[in-house]
């Protein structure tokens, strides 16, 4: 009789201590599995990022920050656009046709670089050695010409873009600003690290 009761004894400390060893392994095998999932901050530096432009003037443009990339969004002028349009800066620029694929989606690629032409969407680096290029809508400014008509100018080596980021002959930079993905939700807000739908 002690020897039956026994075996129910020791059967008994068997299964509670393999479920306890269970739930020790899972205790410590969880915590490390997670541990190989990206942090949240590391997923929302990935994430889309939303951009109200509501109260963006014609020719004003705003920076938002994706991926740690400056992004910028111009709303064009209509002088501007016309200017885009012009043989005089198109005979000027490297790649006037967006020839390089992998500096725009095919959506982007047209004479204004955008699914909308009033508004340009572009990452603010530098395709030379990736400085941060400043905005220059003034026309004419003497230190960057007379036939200056507005773009973007890289401080650091002296590359120069027109105002749908298209690069000008001669300059450091090898080819166009890049175009990142991005979506119109509204007639006034852009997300931008998404393809249309």
């Amino acid at each position: 009789m002690t020897e039956s009761i026994d075996k129910k004894r020791r059967r008994l400390l068997i299964a509670a201590a393999t479920v306890a060893g269970g739930v020790g392994v899972v205790a410590t095998v969880v915590p490390f599995i997670e541990s190989w999932n990206p942090s949240e901050k590391a997923r929302s530096a990935g994430a889309p990022v939303m951009v109200d432009f509501s109260k963006l003037e014609p020719g004003q443009q705003i920076a938002v920050s994706w991926r740690g990339k400056p992004v910028w969004v111009l709303r064009r002028t209509p002088k501007m656009l016309k200017d885009l349009r012009s043989s005089t800066i198109r005979d000027k620029l490297r790649d006037p046709d967006s020839a390089v694929e992998s500096q725009q989606p095919a959506y982007a690629k047209n004479e204004f670089r955008a699914i909308k032409a009033e508004y340009l969407v572009v990452i603010g680096i530098c395709t030379h050695l990736g400085c941060v290029p400043t905005f220059r809508p003034d026309v004419a400014p003497a230190d960057l010409g007379r036939d200056w008509l507005g773009g973007y100018f890289c401080p650091c080596h002296g590359s120069r873009f027109d105002l749908a980021g298209r690069v000008f002959k001669g300059v450091p930079a090898p080819t166009n600003l890049v175009i990142p993905p991005y979506r119109f939700i509204s007639d006034t807000k852009v997300l931008v690290g998404e393809d249309p739908v």
